[in-house]
């Protein structure tokens, strides 16, 4: 016999060994409350990893874990353990930074999800520039393909030479997340606009004012939502 919702063992009257299924039930707690998992885009299991351990393989799942995609991969006791996840399970994915929840068979991040894989998610991506000439960009794609952003921060992790400010924009619009920013070590800006949509991957671009940068490093985070289609 187990618990309903998260099929804890029960100990039967008069059984022997009570303490093995009491340690079984307190495993399954230890995985459950406040789970957090590694990984989720993993296929194979890791060579070592420490007891404990949880795992979302991932679509096509191998070695030990054949056949355990999207269900839960725990390590004990120098082997695998398999739980099947229930809906509505939530989980933190570590190397990812964000939160999945389980439902239709599969985690999803999103703020809201529809029956069949339509969500909306809020997202945040950071990249750091190291500065030199006019200008220098993120990487293409940075604001994705149809993101709705709300705004970019930044910091000045080194401080800047060269130019005497600095301004946070995109192509055309050098100024968009912020101008005239400061170039000493640790100087912030929240670059906050009215919810504007791309319609393409967008680069990011730190400007420098009065002359060329020589040096210096600048943090961008862009914040944006992001929608998909249903999946059927």
């Amino acid at each position: 016999m187990t618990t309903p919702n998260l099929d804890l063992p029960y100990i039967a009257q008069g059984q022997a060994q009570k303490e093995v299924t009491h340690n079984d039930a307190l495993n399954l707690l230890d995985t459950f409350v406040q789970m957090a998992v590694e990984s989720r885009s993993e296929t194979s299991p890791p060579g070592s990893p420490s007891d404990g351990e949880v795992y979302i393989p991932a679509s096509g799942a191998t070695g030990a874990w054949s056949g355990w995609d999207f269900n839960l991969a725990v390590a004990r006791d120098g082997a695998w353990t398999k739980i099947v996840p229930k809906r509505g399970m939530k989980a933190w994915v570590k190397d990812e930074r964000l939160s999945v929840i389980y439902e239709d068979s599969v985690w999803r991040d999103g703020v809201a999800v529809t029956q069949h894989g339509g969500r909306i998610t809020l997202r945040a991506k950071e990249e750091e520039l190291t500065l030199t000439g006019a200008f220098v960009e993120t990487s293409a794609d940075f604001i994705p393909d149809r993101a709705i952003v709300l705004g970019v921060a930044s910091r000045t992790t080194q401080a800047i030479t060269g130019g005497t400010s600095y301004d946070v924009g995109v192509s055309g619009e050098a100024n968009k997340f912020g101008g005239s920013l400061g170039i000493s070590l640790g100087s912030t800006n929240i670059g906050v606009i009215g919810p504007t949509a791309y319609y393409a991957d967008t680069k990011v671009r730190a400007t420098a004012n009065g002359s060329n940068f020589t040096g210096g490093k600048v943090r961008l985070v862009v914040y944006f939502l992001e929608m998909s289609a249903p999946t059927a």
